[in-house]
Order: structure tokens, then sequence, then C-alpha cells
């Protein structure tokens, strides 16, 4: 197995790692109700996707669920 004949420095590692770094998420406008969502999913506000609602929204749901 391949070692390394030498030690790598601090500032030879950092330059490595200068790309492991966080994204922010993309973040596009429901064509619908013009909040904002991610691509590619559901709307939270509104529910559609696609221009189809495939999930009720929690907004118009009626109370809780542990109201009984």
């Amino acid at each position: 197995m391949a070692l390394p004949k030498r030690r790598h420095s601090s500032t030879r590692q950092a330059k490595r790692r200068t790309h492991y770094k966080l994204q922010a998420p993309s973040v596009s406008e429901c064509p619908r109700c013009h909040a904002a969502r991610r691509p590619y999913h559901i709307c939270t506000s509104c529910g559609f996707y696609n221009g189809r609602q495939w999930v009720e929204p929690k907004a118009q749901r009626g109370g809780t669920a542990d109201a009984a």
C-alpha cells in the first residue's frame, strides 16, 4: 500500500479543502401562489406541483390531529 514520503503542510491541506463547502439551496417561485419553493418539489404553501394539487396545505386542513 502506498504511503506518503513526507508530511503535507497545513497550507497544502487547506488548499485541497477549499472546495469542501456548503451551497445554498436553490429556490424558485411557485407559478400558482408565487411563494418560494425548491425546484422539483411540491409547494408547501399551496400543495401544487406540475399543475396538479398533490397535498392539501396545512392552513386549509380543519383543526389539529389531537382535537377530538
